[in-house]
C-alpha cells in the first residue's frame, strides 16, 4: 500500500511538472505579446521582458470596428460550418455503418482515395467560381463544407460498435433511418461527434485560404486573414523603413505576431475545455473498431 502511495505521489507530481512545462510556450508568447519590440531587437524573446507595452494590442484593434466585425464573420462562419459539416459527416458515417447499405464498402473505398488523391487548386477554384461563391459569406462556408474522410471513418467506426439490435427493434417498431439516426445513433455518438466538432471548429476558425482566394471585399474578411494582412503590412513597412535607412520608427513585428495568436487562440482555449471529457474516449474508440 506504501509503495502504491509513493508511486502514485511521484505519477501526480511528473504530471504537474509536465502540465506547468507545457503551459511555458503560452506564457512566452503572451510575455511577448506585451514586450517593447526595441526590447525584442535587443534581448531576445525572455519571460521576464526589460520593457512592458501594450502598443501591438494597440495597433491590432485600432481599426476597432473591423476587428470586432472580422470576429464575428468568423464566429458565424464556425458555428454553422462546424453545424452542417456534423450533420453531414454524421449522416455519412451512419450509411456506411448500416450493413443493409449495399456498396457501402466500395462507397467507403471511394471516400477513402480522396484522402490520398487531390484534383488541385485550379480546379477547385473554377469549381467555386461556377458555383458564385466569390464575395460572399457562402464561400467561407461550403467550399470546407465537405466532409473530412478522416472524420468521417471515425464516425462509422464507432457507429460499428453500436449493437445492431437496436436498429433491428426500431426498424421492427416501425422507425425510419432518420428517426433511428437522430433518436437512437447520434445521442450514442456524443464523444466522437463532440471530436470531430473540434477539429470542424479548428479548420474553420483557422482557415484564411478561402479568403485569399475567394473573397475581395474587406466587409467578409474573416478574422485569421485581417491579421494575416496587417502582419504583411507591418513587415512591409518595416522593410522600407530600412531601405530607407531610416532607424527612427520601428514597427512592432515580432510583439504583433504574438499579439494575434493571442487574439486568435482566445475562443479555442474557451472550447476545448467543454469538450475534453469527450474527446479522448470519441478519437480512441473511433479510431479501433470495425
Amino acid at each position: 500500500m506504501k509503495t502504491f502511495s509513493i508511486s502514485k505521489t511521484v505519477m501526480y507530481a511528473l504530471i504537474s511538472i509536465y502540465s506547468a512545462l507545457s503551459l511555458l510556450p503560452m506564457l512566452l508568447v503572451l510575455m511577448i505579446s506585451v514586450t517593447d519590440e526595441d526590447a525584442i531587437l535587443k534581448n531576445g524573446y525572455s519571460l521576464f521582458p526589460e520593457k512592458f507595452s501594450l502598443y501591438a494590442y494597440k495597433l491590432i484593434f485600432t481599426g476597432g470596428s473591423q476587428v470586432m466585425q472580422s470576429y464575428g464573420i468568423s464566429i458565424f462562419v464556425t458555428i454553422v460550418g462546424t453545424a452542417l459539416a456534423i450533420l453531414i459527416t454524421s449522416m455519412a458515417g451512419y450509411t456506411l455503418a448500416n450493413k443493409n447499405v449495399k456498396y457501402r464498402n466500395l462507397l467507403a473505398l471511394y471516400f477513402f482515395i480522396t484522402m490520398i488523391f487531390s484534383a488541385g487548386i485550379v480546379p477547385w477554384y473554377l469549381m467555386n467560381r461556377s458555383l458564385g461563391l466569390t464575395n460572399n459569406i457562402l464561400a467561407l462556408i461550403i467550399p470546407s463544407l465537405l466532409f473530412s474522410p478522416f472524420n468521417l471513418f471515425l464516425v462509422r467506426n464507432f457507429m460499428n460498435g453500436v449493437p445492431d439490435s437496436l436498429r433491428e427493434s426500431a426498424t421492427i417498431d416501425g422507425a425510419s433511418d432518420i428517426t433511428i439516426a437522430f433518436r437512437i445513433y447520434l445521442p450514442l455518438c456524443k464523444p466522437v461527434l463532440a471530436t470531430i466538432a473540434l477539429f470542424y471548429g479548428l479548420d474553420y476558425w483557422n482557415n484564411w485560404w478561402n479568403a485569399i482566394m475567394l473573397i475581395d471585399s474587406k466587409e467578409l474578411y474573416p478574422l485569421q486573414f485581417m491579421l494575416l494582412q496587417m502582419q504583411s503590412e507591418i513587415s512591409m513597412l518595416n522593410e522600407m523603413t530600412m531601405l530607407a535607412g531610416s532607424s527612427d520608427i520601428t514597427l512592432p513585428s515580432e510583439s504583433v505576431k504574438m499579439a494575434t495568436a493571442v487574439v486568435t487562440i482566445g475562443p479555442i482555449v474557451f472550447l476545448y475545455p467543454y469538450l475534453q471529457k469527450y474527446f479522448v474516449k470519441g478519437l480512441v474508440i473511433g479510431s479501433v473498431k470495425g
